[in-house]
């Protein structure tokens, strides 16, 4: 059935951010929804199925409370208002969690990141599972941050296993931090991305932030502190133990990973699919599984994701190799 319902917007200025330059905003929602968005004054009409048009107006008001409270409105936001939206039933968290960092102000763009946020506050370990694009990496590093400069933690450790991806890091020049560097950039990025650069490289020089190869946590004692592996499904079985066994008083540990990338020899060695099985019903540990719904980086990661993923299925199901 197909029929129209109005939604009324009190400030003009605010309305036509909401509609954004030349109603991009609305056209997009439309093509993704199959409706029709006729803005008038301040007000928009919205034409088509019920279901349709619920889902519409829930991302217009929405988007609407973001612009309220003086967050900017990209298509980015406005996918994440459809995607967290169009989410199934049953899958609910809370998506109104705020990270305020000095560069960005972050949201969760899917259900699945609002869970990740709400369980890195609650819980001293945390695993963040599943495909490339989803912010795992991201929200870990952002979530720390703050917690650093809330004066919630004295340090930021952040951590990645140096695997080559089919190459060797002995032929590479430099010394041995040059060497491993490359395989930490990732996480340099997103702290340079929610901190101002002059901040974060201070902060190092103090050995307030620590970036460094997991083989280079053996041994030590990490208190009071956010620890983040990344990468963690390049971790053996032993390096995960030797990691999450750092824990130390008044810390808190994110792992992250991709079980299908893994660089490893022999991928059924992986720490992370271990651990996430062995780990799973002890009070204070917590995991989000974020599939390729959840891809918030460029429109075909989530469309290469699930043509790997289709390959796969297609295997395992014909017994192929």
């Amino acid at each position: 059935m197909t029929d129209t319902q109005t939604l009324t917007f009190n400030n003009n200025a605010l309305f036509l951010e909401l509609c954004g330059p030349h109603d991009t905003h609305l056209l997009r929602i439309e093509s993704k929804l199959k409706v029709q968005l006729l803005p008038r004054g301040n007000t928009i009409t919205l034409k088509g199925p019920e279901g349709a048009r619920g889902e519409a107006a829930a991302a217009l008001e929405t988007l609407y409370a973001r612009l309220e409270q003086g967050l900017p409105l990209s298509t980015a936001e406005v996918d994440a208002a459809l995607r967290i939206g169009n989410a199934p039933k049953g899958k609910v968290a809370t998506t109104n969690q705020t990270l305020t960092l000095p560069r960005r102000t972050i949201t969760p763009r899917s259900v699945a990141q609002g869970q990740y946020l709400t369980q890195m506050a609650a819980n001293e370990l945390v695993f963040g599972v599943g495909p490339a694009g989803t912010g795992k990496t991201y929200l870990a590093v952002a979530h720390a941050a703050q917690s650093l400069l809330k004066g919630e933690v004295e340090r930021l450790i952040l951590s990645r296993p140096a695997v080559e991806a089919g190459e060797r890091i002995g032929f590479l020049p430099g010394d041995m931090k040059e060497k491993v560097d490359p395989y930490l950039r990732p996480l340099y990025d997103a702290l340079y991305d929610v901190m101002h650069t002059d901040y974060v490289d201070r902060r190092i020089a103090a050995g307030e932030i620590e970036i460094a190869p997991l083989a280079f946590m053996r041994g030590r004692t990490l208190s009071r502190a956010v620890v983040i592996l990344d990468e963690a499904q390049n971790a053996t079985v032993a390096q995960m133990k030797m990691f999450l066994t750092r824990l130390g008083e008044g810390s808190r540990m994110v792992v992250t990973g991709d079980p299908s990338q893994t660089d490893l020899p022999h991928p059924n060695d992986s720490g992370l699919a271990d651990a996430l099985g062995l780990l799973k019903n002890i009070e204070g540990v917590a995991a989000t599984r974020f599939t390729r719904d959840d891809v918030v980086r460029h429109r075909l990661v989530k469309a290469i994701v699930g043509a790997y993923d289709a390959r796969a299925a297609k295997r395992s199901g014909s017994g192929g190799v």
